[in-house]
């Protein structure tokens, strides 16, 4: 059963994240594969798409929005699970506003927002001048374990529907 973890990063957080879910998946005997989301074209080889964007003033990235735009009649097919990264430091930020309407056009699974990283060496002058007056810290507020274990439940969901197929138009099994 392949896996596609697709991501939509700026500044290389929320691609770190992708490649470490990827990498657990296959680390349970999943085959999965971390990409750009601008970079794939169709998932039709895949019975599975986690997909990932950094947010940025309540919003995913565009690369994200249009990953779902350019392959809804696939992803309606599949099992989704959403997950984003952005928020630093102690702060609790809403859910961006794509996950909401996803969730209402999408069979998705399951949806987690990680805490980011701010990398100072990372951002262009006017993106530093921001994080300053919005007063984000820097650092790295991105928990492992958490993400550890959430790519792990999937990985357990999948070897639970890979042993209890039954055949959908997509020819990926029961996802219910």
């Amino acid at each position: 059963m392949s896996t596609l973890v697709a991501y939509a990063s700026k500044h290389g957080s929320t691609a770190e994240i992708a490649e470490r879910i990827a990498a657990t998946l296959r680390g349970a005997g999943h085959e999965a594969r971390a990409l750009q989301a601008s970079a794939v074209r169709d998932v039709n080889g895949c019975a599975a798409v986690l997909l990932g964007s950094a947010v940025y003033m309540g919003h995913w990235m565009k690369d994200a929005t249009e990953f779902v735009r350019r392959l809804q009649p696939q992803l309606e097919l599949r099992p989704l699970w959403l997950f984003d990264s952005g928020p630093v430091g102690p702060r609790v930020l809403p859910e961006a506003a794509e996950v909401a309407m996803y969730r209402k056009q999408f069979d998705v699974k399951d949806h987690r927002t990680f805490a980011g990283a701010l990398d100072k060496k990372r951002l262009s002058l006017s993106e530093r001048m921001m994080i300053r007056a919005v007063k984000a810290p820097y650092g790295d507020y991105r928990k492992w374990e958490d993400i550890d274990a959430w790519a792990m439940a999937i990985a357990t969901w999948l070897a639970l529907a890979m042993k209890n197929p039954e055949p959908t138009a997509a020819g990926a099994g029961s996802w219910q």
